[in-house]
């Protein structure tokens, strides 16, 4: 029998989140107490703001179900690992979807969780390798998590940076937001040594550390953070925006699962034939990626396509058709993945 009334509403909670009605009869033999205790402790629960819906008659029980707000949930030693691992996993590679929400998310559950499901997570971790589309540079959770932790905590952050050319530095930053392009995380600050804000890109952060020191927020120039970074990335020397145009001998909802959304979204394009004889799609979108990744993307969507522009791409998929042709021992220069040509 459970004496402690917070253990036991905890318990009680815990069974209560399981997808199932649970007879009070049932509930009352788990806890060891008896019926009148379950229906005093189900209106502790209400209190607390957990929707317990009731049902009436003899085999009438008690559910958790949907509420207007989200209250705390209590997890298991499995499920607290499960999650952890997911988040972890999707938050390494700035999985598209996965966003500063879910890095919250994972800051908080690691704050909270025991040594030993920490290491149970870490270890699971280390012995396992996610499937991924190999976008973009890999990053250690434990770099989002320390980054997402001083942003919501309002908490300045040190980390040592190494630009593109290798320069290295050491930053002073007013973290303002964590940004997930699909490809790369991103980290939105306002650099106190440079009294300006900044974009750094969190693969190539080392050794952040939350100093304690808490800071007002600055209003951002742009008033959102994706589009600053949208406008950064556009004035960086280095950047290029272009606008690709490629059809696909595949329908569009083939394309689409295998594209990166940001990359822009295809539509039907009856003058491109289909491989099933029905019609294909085209994409037309802007982009600054590099033409050698974008043409590395499509040569793995698995059909059959054509670059219509622009001219840089149409000549890099030219190229590695080449290299894959020589590398397969043909004598053809033609992509296996597809064609360029100017359209």
């Amino acid at each position: 029998m459970t004496t402690d009334t917070p253990a036991r509403l905890l318990q009680l909670l815990s069974l209560l989140q399981t997808p199932r009605e649970w007879p009070g009869g049932e509930l009352a033999d788990r806890l060891g107490v008896s019926r009148r205790t379950v229906r005093r402790d189900i209106d502790r629960l209400r209190e607390l703001g957990y929707p317990v819906q009731a049902t009436l008659g003899s085999d009438g029980g008690y559910r958790l179900v949907a509420g207007k707000a989200m209250p705390p949930l209590v997890l298991d030693d499995e499920e607290a690992v499960a999650i952890a691992v997911g988040l972890r996993a999707g938050a390494g590679h700035a999985l598209e979807g996965v966003d500063e929400a879910s890095v919250r998310a994972l800051a908080k559950l690691e704050q909270v969780l025991p040594a030993r499901l920490r290491h149970r997570v870490s270890t699971l971790q280390a012995a396992t390798t996610p499937l991924t589309s190999g976008d973009g540079a890999s990053i250690a959770p434990e770099t989002l998590t320390v980054i997402a932790s001083t942003v919501a905590g309002q908490e300045r952050l040190r980390f040592a940076y190494r630009t593109k050319d290798g320069t290295e530095s050491r930053r002073l930053t007013e973290p303002y937001r964590l940004v997930s392009t699909g490809r790369r995380w991103y980290l939105v600050a306002y650099d106190l040594d440079r009294d300006d804000w900044r974009t750094f890109r969190v693969d190539r952060v080392e050794d952040p550390f939350a100093t304690g020191a808490r800071f007002t927020p600055r209003e951002l120039p742009t008033g959102s953070a994706a589009e600053y970074l949208r406008r950064s990335i556009q004035l960086r020397p280095d950047a290029y925006e272009y606008e690709l145009d490629v059809t696909f001998e595949a329908p569009t909802e083939f394309v689409t699962t295998r594209l990166p959304t940001w990359l822009g979204t295809p539509v039907a394009n009856p003058g491109a034939a289909g491989t099933d004889g029905g019609s294909g799609c085209r994409l037309r979108g802007t982009t600054n990626h590099p033409v050698e990744w974008v043409a590395m993307r499509l040569a793995t969507l698995g059909c059959e396509f054509s670059v219509q522009g622009p001219p840089e791409l149409v000549q890099c998929v030219r190229e590695l058709g080449g290299r894959l042709s020589r590398s397969a021992g043909a004598k053809g220069v033609t992509a296996a993945a597809g064609t360029a040509g100017a359209g």
